[in-house]
């Protein structure tokens, strides 16, 4: 079963990867329930090995990439964001003082928490593209104007997921022309 998940996240993040242009640098945020990966509600089967095979499907390639992972914290935690100091400096963010815990957090944020060389937690990020693994909710941590992403992949494990990257906003009225490389 865990080879599946991680085989599932995987495969969505390199479909998100193909269509989004992300480069080294940029953030990608993953929200992730893993109770309802399981098939139950939100925080109801909370598990750190589920949250690992997620994570596994995702962080390598997010690294090999130089691209920061910015990971969601549940409702407990205000919905902070738990991702590399690089990450939080790029952006001008203030470090808040909290450690994500499987119950206070979430799996998915605690493990991203003791896996990063330097984590930090802060309250909010602007994330050029990400995914949302059992609909937790992930748009207050994108760019202001996210585009959904349809992708072949649907699920992972029981739940739902929701992907979307970001583009510049387009100004100028009907008589601007626009960079195509950046819709």
């Amino acid at each position: 079963m865990y080879e599946e998940i991680t085989e599932q996240a995987r495969t969505a993040l390199e479909e998100i990867l193909e269509k989004a242009n992300l480069k080294s640098g940029d953030i990608f945020v993953v929200g992730c329930s893993s109770s309802t990966v399981v098939g139950s509600s939100y925080g109801k089967a909370s598990s750190m090995d589920i949250a690992q095979a997620v994570f596994d499907g995702i962080y390598p390639e997010l690294k090999k990439r130089g691209i920061f992972l910015a990971a969601q914290c549940c409702e407990h935690l205000n919905r902070a964001i738990i991702t590399e100091r690089k990450a939080a400096e790029k952006q001008g963010r203030e470090e808040v003082n909290a450690v994500p815990q499987p119950k206070a957090g979430g799996s998915f944020a605690t493990i991203t928490y003791r896996t990063l060389e330097d984590p930090v937690a802060v309250e909010h990020i602007r994330a050029d593209a990400g995914i949302d693994v059992g609909g937790v909710l992930i748009g207050m941590h994108l760019k202001e104007v996210a585009v959904p992403m349809m992708l072949t992949v649907r699920r992972i494990g029981e739940a739902n997921i929701t992907a979307a990257r970001t583009r510049p906003k387009f100004i100028g009225g009907e008589r601007a022309h626009y960079n195509e490389d950046l819709k």
